[in-house]
């Protein structure tokens, strides 16, 4: 079985998308029509280092996803299940029909206002130490403000929190061996720190329709197919609660996938390559 997974946010990157942009003028104006600026151009400028804003990161990486896709339609690819890492769950949802792909960049659009507005923290990938480790590293050092924020591999993590905190815990991680290395984005992601941006973020999620769709979508939240009928407690939850990639990637192999391509980069498929098909303990 084969299974498209699209990444999120800390792909972006200057000249990203810019064939694409040229293939679909139409959903390129679109998009500039509801974001009221150019995709394209932020894209292959990038004036005022914009794509490290997270209110302009969100939607290009989200639009380049989007056009990078319709490239594999327009090529007659099928896929059995779609994932996508936290902002690449709303191309997954689109790409299996669950949303319109306008709606789906609106969404995005006040999804990154909304997180850009929390500001009082920062995010790191902590690379070496298994989860375990990195969370009792965090608990022994009395650092309640800072969490694992994404699950991403057995070898990679993401912890994020409180910025003096946040310093602490990178010296503690030193400590036992972890190379740490900076996420591009503004503020304490997939923590409880996000909480009020989630729920603001709900209220959004319930003006809009979520339809059932011709295709699973794997929840980067439980780990388990996405079902519609949640979609607002899913996707308000992405917000403030951890990235369950590795729990994600687990669910797609025991329903039988053996394939996974992804768009606009190979993020996802590296750290994909290195996860385990079962947890592996490691003596704290």
């Amino acid at each position: 079985m084969h299974c498209l997974v699209f990444p999120g946010q800390g792909v972006q990157r200057k000249g990203m998308g810019e064939e694409l942009f040229e293939r679909y003028p139409r959903e390129t104006a679109a998009a500039a029509e509801l974001l009221g600026h150019s995709v394209a151009d932020l894209c292959r400028d990038d004036p005022g280092d914009r794509l490290s804003d997270t209110r302009y990161a969100q939607p290009a990486v989200f639009l380049v996803n989007a056009l990078a896709w319709r490239d594999l339609e327009r090529e007659g690819r099928r896929y059995d299940y779609f994932a996508g890492h936290s902002l690449g769950e709303f191309n997954a949802l689109v790409a299996a029909g669950v949303l319109d792909l306008m709606d789906g960049l609106a969404l995005v659009r006040h999804r990154a206002e909304l997180m850009a507005g929390i500001t009082h923290g920062a995010m790191v990938a902590v690379v070496g130490p298994d989860p375990a480790r990195v969370e009792a590293t965090l608990h022994r050092a009395g650092l309640n403000l800072v969490h694992v924020a994404n699950h991403n591999s057995d070898q990679q993590v993401t912890v994020a929190g409180d910025r003096p905190q946040l310093a602490l815990a990178v010296k503690a991680l030193r400590g036992q061996g972890a190379r740490i290395l900076p996420v591009r984005v503004s503020g304490p992601f997939h923590t409880p720190l996000m909480a009020s941006a989630g729920r603001a973020f709900a209220a959004v999620l319930r003006g809009y329709e979520f339809r059932a769709g011709h295709t699973p979508v794997m929840s980067s939240v439980t780990g388990t197919e996405f079902a519609p009928d949640r979609a607002v407690q899913l996707l308000s939850r992405q917000i403030h609660r951890p990235v369950e990639w590795v729990r994600a990637v687990r669910a797609l192999r025991a329903a039988g996938v053996d394939r996974f391509d992804e768009v606009n980069g190979t993020t996802l498929t590296t750290f994909i390559a290195r996860i385990a098909a079962q947890p592996t303990e490691e003596r704290i």
